[in-house]
């Protein structure tokens, strides 16, 4: 029943806005064009923005990528400073984002927007990033950090990562990519767009198949959006979007433990595994220019998310799921005796906000004042399903078979912001707060057992920018960091709830930001995060599932660094250019300040107070040099740095058996490409080394040892018209 109603949902939603495009254009639309205000929601907009925002951020734009020839998200964001993505299967599906030592896990410390709307499928109850749109639809990316992240919620703790698709074009075009390359590589991309009948509209589509980087990970994800806009009337803008993606992959959730990574540090033994997902997204904006002072951006969005994860195994230290069960008996039998888990999981969300934004005085400053408003609601089903054999799909009835869970978790969310930008001159002041109110909501269908809790919390923020002269300015910043619990967390199984509290902290910022002289762009930043109590997992070598506990008082404190050159634009070079790009990470400090015990099983009586924070490298490096013939060659060398780090609460240097804990050492990775584009034109042949030294690395130990990416070559065509 629940499906076919999701189902007729999603067919409304799809209907009303076919309707809202198609319907016809009133008389008085003609000249549209002249008060014509996009539908859009900014969170920093073209990159010379970045200069009057009260806070530190990054754009990486669509030239950035093309040099590059970024593989995955995680390949992009490193490009940004501050930014630690983590890498797991190889192909960036499942990216862990961390920000200035924050955990990178599932990226459920960062918030995730899609052309500013929520991307996850949880961002509320279950903040998880187990699917991810591929990179090729989208032309650039924006990273925000500091007090004015408090614009966007809940989570405000470290920063948000921004994802924008491209404007539909208002004459016919179109683009072709395909690339192929080693471990089965191949991918081909492809976007058409026009205007008919007074609707813009572009569409993409992309599938993609990989190797992995490890044994028994074949890895296949498509991917087809759809962009439509119209002006409806004069001061009146209407941008729909949908998508579909599906991934169809041969998949393991465990690592390797240590005797396995030393025999093939990328085998899997479990080649029975599958993870199957499928997720519809659709949004619709109403963009209304209400007066040259006063505008009003108004979004419906729906989610509907479904991944099935059979495995045999969860995490290392499990050899195999059912090994209690005398007809498994072992790993010998992994594909005769022994069952697999089925990790189900069914995700719902819809939601309507509205943006006003105004422009007027205030206290005898010109202000710019933005106000929001949001309701969010989210539904999760979870069921667990053992079944007796490698490739069963039903309850079994072993020692572990059968249906350990059946869950519905369920937030009901309300929240509204302002921010006011105060312009004193060459001092602007951006005053600003956010509330966010949550309900949770758990059932344990298998008891009836059912609880639920609720909390709300005011997030304050003061910003500032200051203009050293026409190009550079210092700015500053404090907030409060927030972000939910799970619902998982907050109320139990049998209908309790937990005095988990929110995760919360000062945050602090102070830093320098423009163009030091032409063809010289740098931004430099100091940060303090002060945490009053930071959320980690109650054992941190136990997986992404484990049960969450409040760690007390954390501090993270550090320094982040960027910086754009190119001789031409220096005007020491005219039509060649050599240019450099970097971005720089120390987090001198992560650790746990308060009163604090280990929760590594049997060393809950040792104090870790002071030690390190896992999963925090103190050291996170990108550069990249590259040279540019006219506009025919470009080639680029960069080098990728991620320094070593801990993997538990007691900062456990030396390997254990099962491959969770120990330190990560560090790694330096180089890459190649090279683009070449005949004659200036539209076409362009290019082709790329990654890991051109073929380092062997370690990038994750919490379900075990998980490998890097070995030396990978990719070379495409990509074509516009």
């Amino acid at each position: 029943m629940a499906r076919r109603n999701n189902k007729q949902i999603r067919k409304t939603f799809l209907l009303g806005t076919a309707f809202a495009l198609l319907a016809p254009v009133p008389a008085n639309a003609e000249g549209a064009g002249e008060f014509y205000e996009e539908a859009e929601i900014v969170v920093i907009g073209a990159r010379e923005d970045l200069l009057h925002i009260p806070g530190s951020g990054a754009t990486i734009e669509s030239e950035d990528l093309e040099r590059s020839r970024v593989f995955t998200v995680n390949e992009a964001l490193r490009q940004a400073a501050g930014v630690f993505p983590r890498d797991e299967e190889g192909l960036g599906l499942r990216p862990n984002i961390g920000i200035r030592g924050l955990a990178p896990t599932r990226s459920s410390e960062t918030l995730l927007l899609e052309d500013g709307l929520p991307l996850t499928y949880g961002p509320y109850g279950d903040n998880a990033t187990y699917s991810h749109p591929p990179l090729r639809r989208f032309e650039r990316i924006e990273v925000l950090k500091g007090a004015s992240q408090i614009r966007f919620g809940p989570h405000t703790v470290g920063g948000v990562v921004n994802y924008i698709s491209p404007d539909a074009p208002t004459e016919f075009g179109g683009s072709l990519f395909v690339a192929g390359g080693d471990l089965g590589y191949g991918e081909i991309a492809a976007s058409l767009g026009g205007e008919a009948l007074g609707v813009r509209w572009l569409g993409h589509a992309s599938t993609t198949q990989f190797d992995g980087v490890r044994d028994n990970h074949d890895l296949e994800f498509a991917d087809y959006s759809l962009r439509a806009e119209r002006t409806l009337a004069p001061g009146h803008e209407l941008v729909a979007r949908f998508a579909v993606n599906r991934e169809n992959s041969q998949v393991s959730y465990s690592g390797l433990t240590e005797a396995e990574f030393a025999a093939n540090p990328f085998g899997n033994p479990f080649p029975n595994d599958r993870f199957e997902t499928q997720r519809y997204t659709g949004a619709l904006t109403h963009g209304w220019e209400v007066s040259p002072t006063l505008s009003l951006t108004t979004s419906v969005y729906a989610l509907y998310f479904n991944r099935d994860w059979w495995r045999q195994s969860s995490n290392s230290a499990q050899r195999p799921n059912d090994a209690s069960d005398p007809a498994c008996a072992g790993m010998a039998n992994l594909s005769t005796t022994c069952g697999t888990e089925g990790r189900l999981r069914e995700y719902n969300q819809y939601g309507i906000e509205t943006r006003l934004n105004w422009d007027t005085r205030v206290l005898g400053a010109d202000a710019e004042i933005e106000a929001g408003a949001r309701w969010h609601t989210e539904r999760q089903s979870r069921l667990q399903i053992n079944a007796d054999t490698p490739t069963g799909r039903t309850p079994g009835v072993s020692v572990n078979g059968g249906t350990p869970e059946n869950n519905v978790r369920s937030v009901d969310a309300w929240s509204g912001f302002v921010l006011a930008n105060l312009d004193f001159g060459r001092l602007q002041l951006s005053p600003g707060v956010r509330v966010e109110s949550i309900a949770f909501e758990r059932t344990n269908r298998l008891t009836g057992a059912s609880g639920s809790t609720d909390l709300t919390e005011i997030i304050p923020g003061l910003g500032l920018t200051f203009e050293l002269s026409d190009d550079v300015v210092i700015y500053a910043g404090v907030h409060r960091g927030f972000s939910p619990p799970r619902v998982e967390d907050i109320v139990t199984n049998s209908g309790g709830t937990v005095d988990l509290g929110a995760e919360e902290s000062v945050n602090w910022e102070l830093g320098l930001r423009g163009e030091v002289r032409p063809g010289l762009h740098l931004d430099v930043t100091a940060f303090h995060m002060d945490f009053s109590n930071q959320i980690v997992p109650a054992s941190v070598a136990g997986g992404v599932g484990a049960t969450l506990t409040s760690a007390g008082e954390t501090r993270h404190t550090g320094a982040e660094a960027s910086a754009r050159l190119s001789l031409r634009d220096m005007g020491l070079m005219q039509d060649d250019d050599v240019y450099l790009r970097t971005a720089l990470t120390w987090v001198g400090e992560a650790e746990f300040t308060g009163t604090r015990f280990s929760n590594i099983a049997g060393f809950g009586a040792v104090s870790v107070s002071g030690n390190r924070l896992p999963y925090a490298p103190e050291w996170l490096g990108s550069l990249a040099i590259g040279y540019e013939r006219g506009e025919w060659l470009q080639l680029e060398a960069e080098v990728q740095h991620t320094g070593e780090m801990f993997t538990d609460d007691l900062n456990t240097m030396a390997p254990i058996a099962n491959g969770q804990r120990g330190l990560i050492e560090d790694a330096t990775i180089l890459n190649l490409a090279a683009n070449l584009r005949p004659g200036g034109g539209d076409t362009t042949f290019f082709v790329t080394v990654k890991n051109v030294t073929d380092e062997l690395y370690i990038v994750d130990r919490a379900r075990g040892i998980l490998p890097g990416a070995p030396r990978l070559w990719q070379a495409g065509v990509s074509f516009e018209f």
